[in-house]
């Protein structure tokens, strides 16, 4: 799925049109999945603006963090949920016990994997996690989809690609693998959680007041469409 979807060869569109698209995407690892997907970029964006005026990119890292779950839409082939959502992992190394549903793993071959299952398998310390291979879901697509497309800081493509990598920042597993840089923007990392965790309400955005606002970032940082 990678190599395929890495292409970004599937279509061309704003990111405001993903953003619309995304409200008929339904993720059923999602507690609030009965609201529309959009409304729950717009409350993390909003609430991060409200205590960190000046960093517009993370403004805009809030909006669009989880538009790789566009994977899930017809328009991209409808991949199954399974594929594309849920907390996310390094491979080619032991699966660390703070893995969700840790047990299943007993039952895939690289957990008896001499080359695979001990604590740094292929990896040696302090690698970089940009060398660690993730298991493929919508944080490594919008993570490639960013950093073809735009110009957003090394910091947000960092919070795009591992905002589901519980593990590290909720369990603080793998942190071994880590490099200096890393380690650095895991500090904003574990901000931007608070917000994307934490930040849903029943008091909905207002988004035709906020569009304006939103559409001058994704100007700034990107162009009008996009390679998806």
């Amino acid at each position: 799925m990678r190599e395929e979807y890495g292409k970004l060869d599937k279509v061309e569109m704003s990111i405001w049109e993903c953003c619309e698209l995304l409200n008929n995407v339904v993720d059923y690892s999602d507690p609030d999945s009965d609201d529309p997907q959009t409304e729950h970029l717009f409350q993390t964006a909003e609430a991060i603006r409200k205590d960190y005026p000046n960093e517009d990119w993370l403004h805009l890292t809030g909006l669009i963090h989880d538009l790789g779950k566009i994977l899930l839409h017809p328009i991209m082939g409808e991949l199954p949920q399974w594929a594309v959502v849920g907390d996310i992992f390094p491979v080619g190394c032991a699966f660390d016990e703070s893995i969700l549903h840790h047990k299943y793993f007993k039952g895939n071959p690289d957990s008896e994997s001499p080359s695979y299952n001990t604590k740094y398998g292929v990896y040696q310390q302090g690698c970089g996690l940009e060398n660690v291979l993730m298991s493929w879901g919508h944080d490594d697509y919008m993570y490639l989809v960013a950093k073809e497309n735009g110009t957003l800081p090394s910091t947000a493509l960092f919070i795009i690609r591992y905002h589901s990598f519980y593990p590290l920042h909720k369990a603080g597993a793998y942190t071994h693998l880590m490099n200096e840089e890393d380690v650095e923007n895991l500090k904003w990392l574990n901000i931007f959680n608070k917000y994307d965790l934490y930040s849903k309400s029943k008091v909905r955005v207002d988004v035709e007041k906020v569009k304006p606002y939103y559409i001058s970032l994704i100007e700034k940082y990107f162009p009008a469409k996009l390679r998806w």
